[in-house]
């Protein structure tokens, strides 16, 4: 049985935690890390088979998979050395792949170690269909995302331009550029936007644009994708995190999906 290694106990670590815990994934919590043991106590208390808290060593020797719910910080902090010691490792926080050095090394070490590196689709829909439509030539991937203010503060676009998200009283582009500058921007909010731009035609040549919209009580991601296989759109209406507004609940889905898939013997999907 595959045993996972899990590294950060907030929102998308308990739900895949707590997955593994009822079953929903055939495989075994072998050990959680998070900075804070109050996190790691309290994720044990939900759970009815109690994983070892470990420091991150510990973890990664523990299991098959790690799979990383914490930070940017961690994946620098941490993927190396889950690679190679020649285990699989899994990124929720694709945002730190702006780092074109660290996708290298990461890459690098995965492949040098037989090892593999997932990225989960995350809080949006259309990744199968852009990874076949990229086989030929895309000419245009637009990913236009609304959030209510809540889900906006404290973004360094937000603060340091020092915009006052409860001004607004309407649907307002807050902001437009690549992949590249959206994620430098809005860290928390648009990991999507990497794990997009590394599916399709690259965070340079990607197109963000970034809404906020105080009657919105869901983050929306509207997808658009042209090039020689036709044209598709995508729009996804996701409910927020119980346990953190920034985060959709469709990325700790995507994220035991991912899960399960790699327990699975028949595959689905691109």
């Amino acid at each position: 049985m595959l045993k996972v290694g899990v590294i950060g106990c907030g929102a998308i670590g308990t739900e895949v935690c707590m997955a593994i815990d009822r079953g929903v994934v055939n495989a075994e919590l072998a050990a959680v890390h998070d900075r804070s043991r109050e996190n790691c106590e309290k994720l044990l208390a939900a759970l009815g088979k109690k994983p070892a808290i470990s420091s991150p060593d510990e973890l990664i020797s523990s299991a098959d998979i790690i799979v990383e719910c914490a930070s940017a910080q961690a994946v620098r902090e941490f993927g190396a050395s889950v690679l190679e010691s020649g285990k699989d490792l899994m990124v929720l926080s694709a945002g730190a792949f702006t780092d074109n050095g660290l996708l290298k090394r990461l890459t690098e070490a995965a492949r040098t170690n037989n090892c593999k590196i997932y990225i989960p689709s995350g809080a949006i829909a259309g990744i199968d269909g852009l990874k076949s439509a990229s086989v030929a030539h895309v000419n245009k991937v637009t990913l236009t995302t609304t959030k209510n203010p809540n889900g906006l503060k404290g973004a360094p676009f937000v603060e340091q331009n020092n915009i006052d998200l409860d001004s607004f009283h309407e649907k307002t582009l807050l902001f437009e550029g690549s992949a590249d500058e959206a994620i430098k921007a809005f860290p928390a909010n648009v990991n999507v936007a990497v794990s997009l731009s590394l599916a399709g035609i690259g965070k340079e040549n990607t197109n963000v644009r970034i809404f906020v919209d105080p009657g919105s009580a869901r983050n929306i991601h509207e997808i658009l994708v042209e090039g020689d296989f036709g044209k598709f759109t995508c729009r996804i209406e996701n409910v927020p995190s119980p346990g953190n507004p920034r985060t959709s609940y469709l990325a700790a889905l995507s994220a035991i999906a991912t899960l399960k898939k790699i327990t699975e013997p028949l595959q689905i999907g691109t």
